[in-house]
């Protein structure tokens, strides 16, 4: 991969004039059009650098907010749903309604969750309607299905893993993002533009308690159960050298205080500590994203640790992740930042 960055980003202006003004020395007329071009290309390069009224303020934010039709809408398909479902992604607990609010109103309606991203650790570590475990097969046998800040994307089979049965709910600020892959792979029956967190307050006013099948919610339980007590049993495997990652994971998770911000940088490491670490509470987890941004991981620790100094920061590497990270250890060192790091 090469990266390129502009002379102009790495460099202030006094140093590129002045290297620029050195590199032509001619007298005929080459040299006048060469140092007519480099100062020509100069000045386009640093174009509109030093006006005084440039901008500084930050742009302001369109958030999106849903409609009272489409809120009915969504209540009335839930109301008659038998086996709902919410998949939330990382934009759902963006300000300006914030996580404490967005929980409330998960909470309220009671219906089964699935936590993705950002949203990871909404609900706590011990709340009955979070769901980690056997994502796919809940999704085949839910009738009503609210993506909330999510996008079908890869994660979700680009929409083929929503069953054909499942009428999808899909609520993203982003227009482009609320349909991708719409009409190849799934259908929404309701898509609504708009800020998921908001969309769910609303909702849960609407609604309030749903009262939602406990047979239902038994299942899904079932099944996480089945899958965690199959990877504590997987975890108990010990290698005749090196280390049996899951057991890794399930010792970590067990010795984590109620305070921790969880940082997770790599691959296969972070898919099985997303399954096996529990956060905290909201805003507890970081990743590296869809784009999967390998190397973010000492970054987002400083980050967490300066934000949240009296919060333990711990961080779980991949080892490719961790060859990225390596630089930064010195900036740990040289700002006296204090984080725990599992590979």
């Amino acid at each position: 991969v090469f990266v390129e960055l502009p002379i102009d980003v790495l460099y202030p202006f006094q140093v590129i004039k002045k290297e620029i003004a050195g590199s032509s020395t001619g007298k005929g007329i080459v040299g006048k059009v060469v140092n007519w071009y480099l100062n020509n290309y100069l000045q386009n390069l640093f174009a509109g650098a030093f006006d005084q009224d440039f901008p500084t303020h930050p742009v302001p934010v369109d958030v999106p907010f849903p409609s009272k039709a489409d809120v009915s809408t969504a209540a009335e398909m839930l109301s008659k749903a038998k086996k709902p479902l919410i998949i939330l992604g990382s934009q759902s607990v963006l300000p300006p309604v914030g996580a404490d609010k967005l929980r409330a109103a998960i909470e309220s309606l009671g219906i089964p969750v699935y936590l993705g991203g950002m949203s990871r650790g909404l609900l706590g570590k011990a709340s009955p309607i979070n769901m980690k475990q056997a994502r796919r097969e809940a999704l085949r046998d839910a009738d009503v299905v609210i993506l909330g800040g999510g996008v079908a994307d890869f994660r979700l089979g680009y929409g083929r893993t929503f069953s054909k049965k499942s009428k999808v709910i899909a609520v993203n600020r982003s227009k482009e993002q609320l349909c991708k892959n719409a009409k190849l792979f799934w259908n929404p029956a309701l898509a609504v533009q708009a800020d998921s967190a908001q969309f769910f307050v609303e909702l849960a006013q609407s609604l309030g308690t749903l009262k939602v099948d406990p047979q239902w919610v038994s299942t899904l339980r079932e099944r996480e159960t089945e899958k965690e007590k199959n990877a504590r049993s997987q975890a108990q495997n010990i290698p005749d050298e090196h280390l049996n990652p899951l057991k890794v994971l399930h010792d970590l998770d067990d010795s984590l205080d109620d305070n921790t911000i969880i940082v997770a940088d790599g691959g296969d490491f972070v898919g099985s500590a997303a399954y096996i670490l529990r956060p905290r509470g909201p805003l507890r987890w970081l990743d590296p994203g869809a784009f999967g941004t390998l190397g973010v991981g000492a970054g987002f620790a400083i980050g967490a640790k300066l934000c949240r100094p009296d919060s333990d920061v711990v961080v779980v590497f991949g080892d490719g992740s961790l060859g990225y990270s390596l630089i930064e250890f010195d900036t740990f060192v040289r700002h006296k930042v204090s984080a725990v790091f599992h590979w």
